[in-house]
C-alpha cells in the first residue's frame, strides 16, 4: 500500500486547504447560522474542485474532505460528490453522464442521498415512481437531485423539486429536510451492485470528513492549552492534558489511516469491504472520543456554545449518528468476516 498523494492530488488539497481556510473563517459560519455558504460553495466550484474528484479517485477525494473537516465548512462537497458527481459517472447511462455531470461540476446541481442501511421508508410503487418517507436526509435543502434507494436496493434519482421536502435541524447544520415522496418519478442509476459501490464510497468519504474534523478540534486544544497558562505554567504542560491530547491525537490517525486504506482499496479495484466497515467503525467511534476531549481540553471555554471548537463537537457527534453507532458497524463486519473462507 502506497499513500503518497500524487502532484494531481497534492494540488487539489493545497488549493482546498486554502479556499476554505480563507473563507470558512469562525465570523463567516456564526454569520451562516445553519444554512449553507453559497459564496463557498460557488469559490470551490468555480476553482474546479468538484469536478477534479473524477480525476483524483476516492483516495483525493478523501484529502478535501479532510480539509473540509478542519474548517466545520458548512457546504454540501462530500454530499455532491459521492451521491452525485461519483455515482454519475461510475453508474450512470451514457445519456445521464453527459446530462448530469456538467451541472454537477459546476455547482448548478446539488446531489444528495438518502440511504438508510436497508433502504427502509421508499419503495417503486409503478414503473418509475417512488413512494415512502425519510426522516432526515443531510443537504435536502440544497439539492437539486436525490439519490434513493428502494427496499430491493435499486438506486433511483430523483428531482427534489418532485418531492415533499420539509426543514430538519440536526446536531450538526447539514441544512437537512425531510423527504417525502408520492408517486414520485425516478429514472434507475447503474444495476446490481450499485448500493453497495456508493455505500462504501459514502462510507470512506465521511469517515475522511471525520479526519478532518478530528484534527480541527485537536489542533485547536492543543493551541488553547499551550497559551493558556494556569498556576502560573501553561495547561500543555499537566502530565494529564498531555496524555488525553495523546489519545486524541492517536484516534485521529488511526481514523485517517483508515480511511486511506479503504479509499486506496477502492482506487486500485480491490475488494475493500472490510476495510470500508473498519474505517467507519473508526470514524464514528473514535471520532466522539477526539471531539468529546477536545471541548473538555478547553475547560470551561469549551462549554461556551458559540466557540469555534463546539462546532467540531457538533460535526463529530453528526458524522457518528450518520456512519452509524460502534455496535452496527462491527456487527456488520463480523457477518462479512464470516462469510469469507479461511485462507
Amino acid at each position: 500500500m502506497d499513500f503518497t498523494p500524487t502532484e494531481e492530488q497534492s494540488a487539489a488539497q493545497e488549493l482546498a486547504a486554502r479556499i476554505f481556510g480563507d473563507l470558512s473563517t469562525h465570523e463567516r459560519l456564526a454569520a451562516a447560522g445553519t444554512g449553507t455558504d453559497a459564496e463557498l460553495w460557488k469559490a470551490l466550484c468555480a476553482a474546479g474542485l468538484v469536478g477534479a474528484v473524477e480525476d483524483i479517485g476516492v483516495l483525493g477525494l478523501v484529502l478535501l474532505l479532510e480539509e473540509q473537516g478542519r474548517t466545520t465548512a458548512q457546504v454540501p462537497f462530500a454530499a455532491t460528490c459521492v451521491y452525485g458527481l461519483l455515482a454519475v459517472a461510475a453508474h450512470g447511462t451514457d445519456e445521464q453522464r453527459a446530462r448530469l455531470l456538467p451541472a454537477l461540476r459546476g455547482g448548478t446541481a446539488v446531489a444528495t442521498g438518502a440511504f438508510p442501511a436497508n433502504g427502509v421508508g421508499v419503495r417503486a410503487t409503478a414503473p418509475g415512481r417512488l413512494s415512502g418517507a425519510l426522516p432526515f436526509v443531510p443537504w435536502l435543502r440544497d439539492a437539486t437531485h436525490v439519490l434513493v434507494p428502494d427496499a430491493d436496493l435499486t438506486l433511483w434519482l430523483v428531482r427534489t423539486a418532485d418531492t415533499q421536502v420539509s426543514e430538519v435541524e440536526t446536531t450538526a447544520p447539514w441544512a437537512a429536510g425531510r423527504l417525502v415522496l408520492s408517486g414520485t418519478p425516478g429514472e434507475r442509476l447503474g444495476g446490481p451492485g450499485a448500493y453497495e459501490s456508493v455505500l462504501a464510497l459514502g462510507r470512506t468519504a465521511f469517515a475522511g470528513l471525520q479526519a478532518g474534523v478530528c484534527a480541527g478540534s485537536l489542533a485547536r486544544a492543543v493551541q488553547y492549552t499551550s497559551t493558556r497558562e494556569q498556576f502560573g505554567r501553561p495547561l500543555s504542560t499537566n502530565q494529564g492534558v498531555l496524555l488525553r491530547a495523546a489519545d486524541a491525537y492517536m484516534d485521529t490517525e488511526a481514523i485517517r489511516v483508515t480511511a486511506y486504506e479503504a479509499a486506496w482499496r477502492q482506487d486500485e479495484g480491490l475488494d475493500a469491504a472490510a476495510e470500508v466497515l473498519t474505517a467507519a467503525w473508526w470514524a464514528s467511534e473514535a471520532g466522539k472520543r477526539v471531539v468529546h476531549a477536545g471541548q473538555h481540553l478547553h475547560g470551561g471555554t469549551g462549554a461556551d456554545l458559540d466557540h469555534p471548537v463546539h462546532r467540531h463537537f457538533l460535526w463529530g457527534r453528526q458524522l457518528d449518528a450518520y456512519l452509524g453507532c460502534g455496535a452496527e458497524l462491527l456487527a456488520e463486519l463480523g457477518r462479512l468476516l464470516a462469510k469469507e473462507e479461511p485462507v
